[in-house]
C-alpha cells in the first residue's frame, strides 16, 4: 500500500510537453520539500497533518483558476500565486503559475528550470507556513 505523501506537486500538461524535464524535477521536489518541511516541524502533531496539493500550471490555466475561485476564500500571496486554504478537512490547495516572462526565459535557459522551480516553491510554501504559523523551511 503506498502512503501519500503530506506535500503533492502536479504539473499542468501543456508546461510538461513544453519542459520535458518538469515532471522529474516537480518529483525530485516533492521529496525534498517533503523532507524539509519534516524537519523544520510542520508535522508535529500527527492527528492534524497538513496536506496541500501545489499545482504548477501554464497562464492561461492559472487565469482560470484565479476566475474561478474569485468568490472562494483564498490567500492570494502575489499575482501568479492562489493559496485555498481548508482548515476544516486540513486539504490546502496552491496554485502557482509559471507566468509568460518567466517560460520565455526558461525556454531560453533550460537548465535553470530546477533551481527557479525550487526557489519559487520554497517561497510559497514559507508564505503558507506564515498563515498557518509553521517554522519556515
Amino acid at each position: 500500500m503506498e502512503s501519500q505523501l503530506p506535500i503533492s506537486i502536479k504539473v499542468n500538461s501543456l508546461l510538461s510537453e513544453e519542459f520535458s524535464t518538469l515532471e522529474s524535477i516537480a518529483n525530485r521536489l516533492e521529496s525534498q520539500l517533503n523532507f524539509q518541511t519534516m524537519t523544520a516541524g510542520w508535522y508535529g502533531d500527527e492527528n492534524n497533518i497538513l496536506n496541500l496539493c501545489v499545482s504548477i500550471e501554464s497562464p492561461e490555466k492559472f487565469y482560470d483558476i484565479s476566475i474561478k475561485t474569485h468568490s472562494t476564500v483564498k490567500s492570494e500571496f502575489a499575482d501568479d500565486v492562489i493559496y485555498l486554504p481548508d482548515q476544516m478537512n486540513n486539504l490546502h490547495s496552491c496554485f502557482v503559475a509559471i507566468t509568460d516572462v518567466e517560460q520565455r526565459l526558461l525556454c531560453q535557459h533550460p537548465k535553470l528550470l530546477a533551481s527557479f522551480l525550487d526557489k519559487k516553491l520554497i517561497k510559497v510554501l514559507n508564505l503558507i507556513a506564515t498563515e498557518l504559523n509553521f517554522p519556515p523551511i
